[in-house]
Formats: C-alpha cells, structure tokens, sequence
C-alpha cells in the first residue's frame, strides 16, 4: 500500500503518535467505505507501523438539519454493509446511531484517551468542518484528517474557480500529475496488524453501538444492500421511528452503501455509458449514471469510478491530448460518451468541492458573484405572474405539470432527472418575491428530500441557477442577465412523454 500523498494530510492536533496506546482510532464521518479511501489507507498505515489494532468508529447524529429517515436509512445501510465485511477481518468496528441529540457527547473523547492516533475524513461541507474543530478541542493524541474528496486534491488549488471552462484549463495543467496517486482498491485484504480485542464495557454501556439499540437480526446479521442471491436488495430497512429525526421525509427505494453503489456503477457501463453523450439530459433515457446519492454518502469514491470507466475505456495517461487549453472534448483521449461522463465527475463535482473548500460562507446569497448579485437585485422588481410559498413548491402545487413532476420525484425518489433539476430552480428564481427568496426555498427542499442533498455540489448547482460558475446572457424580465429556461423550450428538446406518465399529475406526493 502507498504511502498517503502528503498533500492529502492535515496534521490537526499535531502530537506525536502514541505507541503506548491501545488501538489506531479511524472516525469515519464523510468518507464512509471501506475501499479507495485514503483516510483508511492512512490509519492502516499507523497502526502497522506501531503494530497496534485498529477501530474504525462510524457514528451518526440526529441533531443536525434536515435529518429525516430517508438519510438515516441510506447511512445505516452502509453501516450494515461495513459490518458484513469487518466480521471476517481483525480490525474493530463500532457503528453508533444517536438516539437522541447530544446522546452521543464524550464518544469521541472516551476513544482517543485510549488512542494511538485519531485519523479522520477531511471535507469542506456541511457540518464536517465544525465537527472536526470541535474534536480537535477534546484530544491530545496525534489526530490527522485525510482528503479522500476527489481526483483533484483539495489543496492543489489555492483559490476557487470563477467558471467550469477556467477550473478546466487548471485540470489539464495539474490533474495529470495527481492521477498516479490513487487509494487502495481493498486495503483490507492485505492489512496485518493485531486483532482487535473490542470496545471496553464502559464505553458500550453508555454508548450502545447500532446493533444494540436499533435491534433487528435480519437486518445487522446480512448485507441488506444484498438480496438473499447476491443481487438486488429487497426493502430491508429498521425501524427508526424512536430516533428524534424528520419522519415526513421517508426512505426511499434506493439502498445505500458500496454494494449497492457498485452493483450501479456497473450497470451504467454495462447499459448507460455508451449513450451518455447523445441521451443524459434526456429525461426519458436511462442513460444517466444516478452514482450521486452515494458519492454524496461517501459509500463510492470518484477514484473507483473512474478507474471503472478508464478500465472500460483500455485508457491510460498517454492518451492525454495537449495542449492544456480547457477544451471539454478530446483533451482525455477516450470515447465521446465517456469524456462527457468524466467531465461530469471530474470537472463539474471538483469544481464544486473547490468552490466550497475556498468559500466559508459557500451557502450564503451574498457569496454570488457581483454581476449576478447587481442584475438580480435590479430585477427583484419585476412582475412575477406567480409567486408560491415554500408549501406550495413542497406540495408540488404550482401552475405548471412539468414543474411539479420534477417535485413528485423529488419527493418520492430522492432524485431528479438532471437536465429537468437546472429548470426546477429557474422556476423557483422566477416564481418567488426576490432571488433570496429562490435560494433560500431550492436549499431547504434539496437539503430536505434530495439524496445527494446538502453536497457540495448541491450548493454549487443551486447557486449556478443564481448565475455562479456561468455568465451574462441578453437582458430578460426577472433573471437580468442570468440564464433563463422555460418548460416550453424543455418540452421542445427533450423526450417527456414516459416522464409525465410516471411523475404527472395523477402520481401521488408520497
């Protein structure tokens, strides 16, 4: 196994590590698999070099926002999932659901006392950085906080990207020499170090792990992101109505963790890949790749796609095509379809997480640029034939039946079609009182239903529709100078038939 890429570290607490401890602690908090995971490659690594045991601690909260039973369920699957596979292996695993908010105080603390070292995920969104500063506060041990987030470490860049085209020409300078350094496909197999003896009894007594206190033996004693064959899962879930979570906002089909986002990645290129570049933003194609549910999650690294797609493709880094110049075709030197898919997951998902890395205040109104800022404020005036509440978009109750299609499978599936998610927040900047209005509504219901909500790129997409990342277009009513799309001119260049039979009008909410 390589060494982590110093670039890919951050030293927090920077104490030296404690051989005299009792086990290497990895707190997995964002990066939550157990493959092309840098931060587990990293505690592996200090815990053979000090030749002590590792545990990896996998909690989850319930007091943070938007916290509902379709999130937990997609976590809790994963955790599952982690605990099927580390039940054949010598390292520990304690997954901790906390019943109540601020049951879970102290966990942390209690485990590093006992630590050689703490390693963790570093992510630049959400409530991962406080999280993080808050830890630091509470340890002495050595505690290190490692960069799985995409191909593009977050710290090649010193400052955020004003527009895809520049963050493209930065890639093609600096990308290449990032792409030889790439996480262990399954660090697992080849760890050695002592057996992990397990969590002291203190500790469980007054942090139960997962399986004690969300009790179901069908559910911790398998896989449930497996069906009894090995293929698709059937609706295993727990039951998490004891949990102080949202429960308006169920669970959705989908089944997190890796076997579930693998069994995905391969059935895109088996079935979708091919027609990526002709039919993605077709509503009524499945040609999509729907891998952004468990990137979000953390359950699949963009490492491994892209290993996946490059396998497939038979490319290798000789294949680069210079000039560095930030073209979106043909710069990669593999096929149409498969360049538009990388372009996606590499420059559009980096572009975001750069975005949120450099801007604190990344989900604030007044991060927009100041173009955007002067002519949406210029046109905050203008006459808006509609206007709705944040009811009426929830409850999919506005004029237009494309619209709230788009809702209805937000709703019901955690998920909407991409291309019809750019027109679902133009309509929500054109159907509110002021732009604030818009980027306040298109938060809260992507944070509150969307599976991939609350992501970097969930910020940065909902602030492209304000006019981040983009530029000035012709003058219009309403939008200024920002780009503007309509539902007439969707209908014209895509296909909406079979969309509208499954999400119109007579398909419920929930």
């Amino acid at each position: 196994m390589a060494a982590v890429p110093s670039i890919r570290s951050r030293a927090l607490v920077d104490e030296r590590i404690r051989s005299e401890g009792d086990f290497v602690l990895y707190w997995m908090v964002a990066t939550r698999r157990l493959a092309w995971n840098f931060a587990l490659d990293r505690s592996i690594e200090i815990a053979q070099e000090v030749g002590k045991p590792l545990l990896i601690l996998e909690p989850l909260r319930v007091g943070y926002r938007w916290a509902s039973g379709r999130h937990h369920q997609m976590l809790i699957d994963g955790m599952a999932h982690h605990r099927a596979v580390l039940d054949s292996t010598h390292v520990g695993y304690f997954p901790y659901v906390e019943p109540t908010d601020g049951a879970g105080k102290g966990l942390l603390k209690a485990l590093g006392e006992r630590a050689c070292a703490v390693v963790t995920d570093d992510s630049p969104v959400f409530f991962t950085p406080s999280l993080i500063r808050a830890a630091v506060a509470q340890l002495s041990c050595r505690m290190e906080a490692i960069d799985s987030c995409g191909l593009l470490p977050l710290r090649a860049t010193d400052k955020g990207h004003s527009a895809a085209y520049h963050f493209r020409r930065f890639l093609h300078k600096t990308l290449p020499e990032h792409l030889g350094d790439t996480p262990a496909a399954e660090p697992l197999e080849r760890a050695t170090m002592p057996a992990f003896p397990g969590v002291a009894d203190e500790i469980r007594a007054t942090w139960p792990s997962a399986h004690e206190t969300l009790p179901d033996g069908a559910f911790w004693d398998r896989d449930p992101t497996l069906g009894a064959d090995g293929g698709e899962p059937g609706r295993a879930r727990l039951d998490l109505s004891g949990l102080g979570i949202d429960h308006t906002v169920e669970p959705t089909e989908a089944r997190g963790g890796r076997g579930a986002a693998r069994r995905r990645l391969d059935a895109f290129l088996r079935d979708g890949l091919d027609r990526y570049g002709e039919e993605r933003n077709d509503p009524d194609s499945d040609a999509a790749s729907g891998l952004s549910p468990w990137l979000h999650y953390g359950h699949i690294s963009a490492h491994e796609i892209f290993d996946a797609v490059a396998r497939r493709e038979r490319w290798s880094p000789q294949r680069i095509s210079p000039p560095h110049d930030g073209r979106r075709k043909g710069w990669w030197g593999m096929s149409p379809s498969a360049e538009s898919f990388i372009d996606e997951l590499v420059t559009w998902r980096e572009l975001g997480y750069g975005f949120c890395y450099h801007e604190t205040d990344y989900a604030e109104y007044d991060t927009l640029p100041q173009w955007a800022l002067e002519t949406l404020e210029t046109h905050s005036s203008d006459h808006r034939p509609h206007v709705y509440t944040l009811e009426e978009f929830a409850s999919a109750s506005t004029h237009d039946e494309l619209w709230n299609a788009a809702q209805r499978q937000l709703v019901h599936q955690g998920v909407i079609h991409n291309y019809l998610r750019m027109l679902w927040g133009k309509k929500i900047l054109e159907w509110t009182e002021h732009p604030r209005d818009a980027h306040r509504i298109m938060i809260e219901l992507n944070n509150r239903y969307a599976l991939d909500g609350r992501d970097p790129n969930s910020y940065s997409g909902i602030s492209w529709v304000l006019g981040r990342f983009d530029r000035g277009w012709p003058e219009r009513e309403i939008y200024g100078k920002v780009r503007t799309m309509t539902s007439a001119s969707t209908r014209k260049k895509v296909a909406l038939d079979r969309y509208l039979e499954r999400w119109g009008e007579q398909a419920p909410l929930m």
